[in-house]
């Protein structure tokens, strides 16, 4: 039996050095990420607005907070990569190829959406360009990836990784655990990225498992484990390029655990008032999103008037969007003609 690799804390830095390609790409890079976090952001707002104004049927689960990490997850992954986004990686989801245009129609129920307004907002995807639309049982896209990569190999596929998001919650589940011992067994390139938010739902940390430390469980599943910062923008698109980058070379899976706080509630249902105060204060509960701008700005990598023609553009982009899918059909029962089984043109819209 060979031995149990090591969990990682490499931090791979990016750099601010003048002159050179490499600082032109992380630059791009930077402002690339920085950007659609702050699509996420404004995108969700509005998401809460029509929400509370009863424009949107079902629940709204918001990212604020977790938007660097999961933007870096998502801008590090390419065409031919299966990515399954989890419940608050609308950033991640923005960086993958997903629109401002298909999140509204979606959780608008507009007929011309990707889900036609059959479904859910958070459970909407691409299966056919790798974008798998999310199964709300917590841990159950591990094992879902899973599946998509072993297929790869079947079918000779190189090359192609498969990444997940989860919070620390969901790593108590058993569906995590089936699936990364699976990943771990099989040496598939798999990244998963858990988002340790310190509370699940309303249950903190200690009341949600025994070890001190959730990277230990890397150890457990012989995978290689790396730690980041998950509000530090820079950080997480060092760490979760690295372990990426892993996964690709061949190295097997790859576990991320981020530590940071959500800076609103489970849900736009949820105040979050069993937060400590201490805790909102401290570290873990600045703002990614202002963390990063001002990261762009001290690099002389955006200006101040930039950042806020980016924000005015987007909010202008969001609130235009929002108007036109408002104005959109909803289905119309009396011509749907879709049943339980799959069908051939059911197939080619996915």
């Amino acid at each position: 039996m060979p031995a149990a690799k090591s969990p990682k804390t490499k931090r791979s830095q990016i750099k601010s050095s003048q002159g050179n390609s490499a600082d032109t790409a992380a630059r791009e890079l930077l402002r690339r990420a920085y950007r659609t976090m702050l699509e996420a952001r404004l995108l969700e707002e509005k998401l809460a607005a029509l929400y509370r104004s009863g424009k949107i049927v079902g629940g709204v689960f918001l990212g604020r907070g977790q938007e660097a990490l999961s933007v870096a997850l998502g801008v590090h992954l390419r065409r031919g990569d299966i990515y399954a986004p989890l419940i608050r990686d609308q950033a991640g989801r923005l960086a993958f190829g997903d629109t401002i245009l298909d999140t509204l129609r979606t959780y608008l129920g507009s007929s011309l959406g990707s889900m036609r307004g059959r479904d859910g907002n958070i459970h909407r995807g691409r299966p056919s360009e790798g974008y798998h639309a999310m199964i709300s049982h917590l841990g159950a896209m591990v094992s879902t990836v899973c599946g998509g990569l072993v297929a790869k190999r079947f079918r000779g596929e190189k090359s192609a990784v498969g990444a997940t998001c989860i919070g620390e919650g969901g790593t108590s589940t058993g569906s995590f655990h089936e699936g990364m011992n699976m990943a771990a067994v099989e040496n598939l390139p798999l990244v998963v990225v858990v988002a340790n938010n310190q509370y699940s739902y309303s249950t903190p940390n200690d009341r949600q498992f025994a070890c001190s430390d959730l990277l230990s469980k890397a150890t457990g599943y012989g995978v290689v484990g790396h730690r980041a910062t998950g509000n530090d923008l820079l950080d997480c698109l060092g760490v979760i390029g690295e372990a990426v980058a892993a996964a690709r070379r061949g190295e097997g899976p790859q576990l991320v655990v981020a530590d940071l706080l959500r800076l609103v509630g489970h849900g736009e249902h949820d105040d979050a008032s069993y937060i400590p105060e201490a805790m909102k204060k401290s570290p873990l509960g600045r703002d990614c999103l202002e963390l990063a701008r001002q990261s762009l700005i001290e690099r002389e990598w955006l200006s101040k008037e930039e950042a806020v023609s980016w924000h005015e553009a987007v909010e202008k982009e969001v609130e235009e969007t929002s108007s036109k899918v408002l104005r959109e059909p909803p289905p119309d029962p009396a011509e749907e003609d879709w049943n339980a089984f799959a069908s051939p043109s059911l197939g080619r819209n996915l």
